[in-house]
């Protein structure tokens, strides 16, 4: 009798090798199968996986060619058939990844199951660009919101009353739109904003602009997925020990106190 393989979910970060975890690169030279998306750490699987069958399962936007139930039956099928599947996901799996989706299909199935977390890029990719989504003085709390689909209006309202930090992943489709509500229920237009495109590569680039400006900044730039936004005052840290930093360190010390 065919024994039942496992599936294990491994986060694999922003997209630098360097930034695995431990476990993760432990079941990665484990396994049997891996299934990669396109924002995983995949150029360099034939090392960390050197016996490993290798799925390029990645999405693009306005692109999927393999469906995610697919995804999910091909992981059922070869952990059914005695493999050890990883299924490598940029970021962390349970951030916008659809880890519980396939969570729930392996479980349905009765195939073992396991999650390793991974450095999601809502917090790592604006620390490469040297903004840290806290700061005591600034911002005690962060949203980490999906720009895939449009934002409802009560979203976009409840988002303007918050405060904080906004980190938006999967958003520059939707930029415009989520940019005009949130002026439209309230926030300063004078709001910075950073885009932090191709996080941890060679090709990483910050364009830095206000609420009311950073259409007109990314076009300019010609910006482009993958990218990360970030709304905030803290914004204004990016370059550690400006004027601007510094004033804005200074602000908020003299209204919040030590």
């Amino acid at each position: 009798m065919t024994r039942t393989g496992t599936v294990t979910l491994v986060g694999g970060g922003p997209g630098d090798p360097d930034l695995l975890t431990v476990a993760a690169v432990r079941a990665l030279a484990a396994a049997d199968v891996v299934l990669f998306d396109r924002l995983a750490p995949h150029e360099t699987l034939a090392e960390l996986a050197p016996h490993a069958h290798l799925i390029d399962v990645g999405k693009r936007p306005g692109h999927h060619p393999i469906p995610q139930d697919e995804i999910e039956r091909i992981l059922v099928r070869h952990a059914q058939e005695g493999s050890d599947v990883v299924r490598l996901k940029g970021g962390d799996p349970f951030v916008f990844g659809r880890g519980g989706e396939e969570v729930e299909a392996c479980r349905r199935a009765g195939v073992p199951v396991r999650v390793i977390p991974g450095v999601t890029s809502a917090i790592s990719v604006p620390a490469a660009a040297g903004i840290p989504v806290t700061h005591r003085n600034i911002s005690r709390m962060f949203t980490i919101v999906s720009g895939h689909a449009p934002l409802s209006p009560a979203e976009l309202e409840h988002l303007a009353g918050l405060g904080g930090t906004i980190v938006i992943l999967m958003g520059i489709t939707n930029l415009p739109s989520i940019t005009a509500g949130l002026a439209r229920f309230g926030m300063d237009p004078g709001m910075p904003v950073a885009v932090v495109e191709q996080g941890y590569s060679a090709r990483q680039r910050t364009t830095f602009g206000k609420l009311s400006t950073i259409l007109t900044e990314s076009v300019r730039a010609g910006v482009g997925s993958p990218a990360v936004v970030v709304i905030g005052e803290v914004v204004r840290l990016a370059n550690d020990g400006d004027a601007a930093a510094a004033a804005a360190l200074a602000n908020a010390a003299a209204v919040t106190g030590p």
